[in-house]
């Protein structure tokens, strides 16, 4: 204290102590992701690195107002003792900040990088400010050398203020960081150090340079192809289509996003990059050389096994272990590389669809149960028509109307009639038809060969679901305006007829696979999160409050779909060559696009809009399942309300009316963009909602947090489990169901394994596919969930904090309370006879492969 004193006397200051935090390389970079960064984190000691405290609360008269900015200070040598919250993997350095008098109490700090290579800086905290106490920056950002900026990069404190509330002197430097992120003056390819978030249409799947069978419809920015937007990367057009961005060579996943879209997850978002990199680029060749001497077809259920109890065998291939050596990642040689003495490779995990029963996945009864308790529960209808209708225009496509009829289900519908069943709420449909018919021609026109499904489902007294009739649909050989051709399957257990009704949930399956990869996972939740992503980042400062609540729930998400438009969806990807939609995967995801709505992706409003749930009269917040047991919105709803009232609690600390809500500008331009430029093909529709009100804004805010975090994990996690055994979910049908009096239809009758083998996906694709979805299945060790925040001091308002504690211990009830339904014997539709309770929407996880756990996030 005295010397502190004196200091002031003479003009010195007051010496203020702080740490900085900063991860370490082998942390951040699995794989050389950037060459430049640091080895020696001594290399930014010295004069290296300056930081500046930007005053909150003292204006600079001489510079417009602005918080004072003090002398620079840099970093120090580590302290000892270290402080006992450091964790492995981070380094801390001292720093001591001069505060001359009347500069007042810092609210953000400008950190300048003279060091060529970057660093990643995690955080910054002063330990004890005189008149404040403790300040912390949660900074969780890549710095670059100045160079590479225009601006000073300004970090601020873990303080929350809406537009109006924020100090004064740091104004000019909260709108300053906006203007940098919107980046709208910036018109050339964006480079790793830029920060620059903005939108463009899916321009860059296809690659007509390459030929024109690579060659894809621009995707967002017209009535025929509407779509959500993506990042801008900037890059140039393409010589043959100037409406076309340009292709990075396929083995070069360094897709452009704003660097700090990659600060968390980092490692394994470069593992997951170079995962795909090795598929899609290294696996294929391989598989291709030995699928080019081997048949192509697995010949029995016991070859299929084969791939998870001894690995495929290795033809004795001289090129085959070249291509094996080439692969880039350690992982997948290891997995390609048969063990000594060993003619076999490509050894998978058994998955959990397996592992009790080898055999239960072929009953109807957990073909119907997947339908509420599988990876793709989202679909399922109440049947509100009998027979089902068509939307098609029949203009165009003539009678798409259905052809089941009551005496095809009546004797599985337990004595009662169609009509009965239908008014008692017990008929419920798989609907594939009006979806698929558009592209069912040009589909079929490739390697596929699909029909248009229609499934329908009795609910039984026990609330399981028989399945009662299959139709499946081509169009009529003379011309698609001549309707739908179709047959109707029923159930059948012995002969023939049980090799068809096989055959037929088989092509249920193929539909239900694609839609699933397409719609219900990439559509619904990565592509349409993305625009919010960005208009976040332009729009709501760090120092807002909704920009605190919904910044955990986009980490990683636009790193993760560039890596997708460059090795996944793209112009020959991995979907393209493993799913039934072949090159028509993406245009008619469009299409889809076209009948999406903001408000109905929140649960309640989801579930009432399929039939499945209906609004309790004694409560309109709450809704009443049809089906009981109905594990995905069981769990879902509860998740669901603990998330609404989080979102409530937290809004009402910073909103304590309409008013203030009407009056935020950045809050009010954020939901305008968002709809009219990020969702702008849809922008005119009347379901958005007007952001006028605090119910309005705990609405949007859920409802994203939602899609983000529990339907994402709904959909994403069970995809190995359910789908690593490619007969329960088999993603291609390479022919038709085989007709009386045919070759394959007299080896039904000796041996059905064969057809149905032959039926669905070969080898090469299922493994390509297989060897993705694990990838995508795995929890990575660093995964944050939900109600969790990977800094403690994420916010310095002790009411928000303790408000984000209650909602985790909400879900901690919730995890709790899945468990003891799955302990329910009685709740068949948990685990069905398999024994494979549904936990996909259990809060959290460890890491690996686990159909478990909700990330914050759509990261993987």
């Amino acid at each position: 204290m005295i010397g502190n004193i004196v200091g002031n006397i003479f003009g010195q200051g007051t010496k203020v102590k702080g740490h900085v935090v900063l991860m370490d390389k082998n942390v951040l970079d699995f794989n050389d992701i950037g060459a430049g960064i640091i080895n020696n984190i001594q290399d930014f000691l010295g004069q290296q690195v300056s930081l500046q405290l930007v005053s909150a609360t003292a204006g600079d008269p001489n510079n417009g107002n602005r918080g004072v900015v003090g002398e620079k200070a840099y970093l120090e040598p580590p302290l000892f003792p270290i402080l006992p919250n450091i964790v492995a993997g981070e380094s801390q350095y001292g720093v001591t900040f001069h505060v001359k008098e009347g500069e007042g109490i810092p609210g953000a700090v400008i950190v300048k990088n003279l060091h060529l290579a970057q660093f990643f800086l995690k955080s910054i905290t002063i330990d004890d400010f005189p008149g404040k106490g403790r300040i912390h920056f949660d900074c969780n950002s890549w710095v670059y050398n100045v160079g590479k900026y225009t601006y000073d990069r300004v970090f601020f404190s873990n303080d929350n203020y809406l537009p109006k509330d924020t100090p004064a002197p740091l104004r000019p430097y909260r709108e300053e960081e906006l203007r940098h992120l919107r980046g709208d003056d910036v018109n050339r390819k964006l480079e790793e150090w830029d920060r620059v978030y903005n939108y463009a249409c899916y321009n860059d799947l296809g690659n007509p340079d390459g030929g024109s069978n690579l060659a894809r419809p621009v995707l967002g920015g017209s009535a025929e192809y509407p779509y959500p937007r993506r990042g801008k990367t900037g890059r140039a057009p393409t010589k043959t289509d100037p409406k076309s961005e340009s292709r990075l060579p396929s083995l070069d996943l360094n897709i452009y996003v704003p660097r700090d879209e990659r600060f968390g997850h980092l490692k394994m978002s470069d593992f997951l990059g170079n995962a795909i990199k090795a598929v899609s680029s290294a696996l294929l060749p391989v598989l291709q050389a030995v699928f080019d001497k081997t048949p192509n077809t697995f010949d029995s259920y016991k070859d299929v096994l084969q791939l998870y109890e001894g690995g495929l065998p290795l033809p004795d291939i001289p090129q085959v272990q070249a291509l094996i050596q080439a692969i880039p990642l350690e992982m997948l040689k290891n997995i390609l590389t048969p063990p000594q003495g060993q003619r076999s490779f490509l050894k998978l995990p058994v998955p959990q669809i397996i592992q009790v029963d080898k055999w239960t996945w072929k009953t109807d009864e957990e073909f119907a149960r997947e339908t509420l308790a599988g990876v793709n529960p989202v679909i399922i209808e109440r049947l509100k028509v009998f027979p089902p209708v068509s939307k098609l225009d029949s203009a165009r496509y003539g009678d798409q109307n259905s052809k089941i009829t009551a005496e095809h289900i009546k004797k599985n519908l337990d004595g009662l009639t169609a009509e009965q069943a239908l008014g008692s709420r017990r008929l419920f449909i798989i609907d594939h038809h009006d979806s698929l018919v558009p592209y069912l021609s040009r589909i079929n026109s490739t390697s596929s060969k699909v029909y248009a499904t229609r499934t329908l489902l009795f609910l039984k007294e026990d609330d399981t679901l028989r399945p009662v009739a299959i139709e499946l649909s081509l169009l009529h050989p003379e011309g698609e305006q001549n309707g739908a051709s179709s047959t109707v399957y029923t159930p059948a257990d012995t002969g023939v007829d049980a090799a068809i009704w096989q055959l037929a949930k088989a092509f249920v399956v193929v539909n239900d696979y694609g839609v699933h990869q397409l719609i219900s996972h990439w559509l619904r939740t990565h592509a349409v999160i993305e625009p919010f992503v960005i208009s976040t980042n332009r729009h709501l400062s760090a120092l807002h409050p909704i920009n605190k609540l919904l910044f955990p729930h986009y980490r990683d998400t636009m790193n993760i779909n560039a890596l997708a438009r460059q090795a996944l969806v793209n112009a020959g990807g991995v979907i393209e060559s493993s799913i039934f939609f072949s090159k028509y995967a993406m245009e008619l995801s469009s299409s889809i696009y076209k009948d999406w709505n903001f408000v109905e992706q929140a649960l309640p409003a989801d579930l009432i809009k399929r039939g499945m749930a209906e609004v309790d009269p004694s409560s309109p917040s709450k809704v009443n399942l049809v089906i009981k047991d109905y594990p995905y919105a069981v769990d879902g709803l509860a998740i669901w309300s603990a998330i609404e009232s989080w979102v409530a609690e937290y809004t009402s600390i910073y909103y304590s009316d309409d008013l203030t809500i009407q009056s935020d500008q950045e809050l009010q331009a954020w939901w305008k963009e968002t709809v009219q430029v990020g969702h702008g093909d849809r922008k005119n529709e009347p379901w958005w909602p007007e952001l006028n009100s605090r119910p309005a804004l705990v609405q949007i805010c859920s409802t994203i947090i939602w899609v983000a975090s529990a339907m994402h994990a709904a959909v994403n996690f069970g995809q190995y489990p359910y789908g690593g055994y490619l007969p329960n979910r088999p993603s291609l049908s390479r022919q038709f169901m085989p007709e009386v009096g045919s070759a394959d239809y007299e080896l039904l009758k000796t041996n059905p394994d064969k057809v149905f083998l032959k039926t669905i996906t070969g080898q090469l694709q299922a493994i390509l596919e297989l060897s993705v979805i694990e990838i995508l299945s795995t929890h990575a060790s660093d995964d944050v969930y939900l109600g969790q925040r990977p800094s403690k001091e994420w916010t310095s308002n002790a009411k928000a904090a303790e408000a984000l504690q209650r909602f985790a211990a909400t879900l901690r009830g919730v995890e709790k309370k899945i468990a003891e339904l799955n302990a329910d014997a009685g709740l068949k539709n948990r685990g069905g006879s398999e024994k494979f309770s549904y936990t996909l929407l259990s809060p959290y996880s460890e890491a690996g492969i686990t159909c478990k756990g909700i990330p914050n996030s759509i990261s993987i």
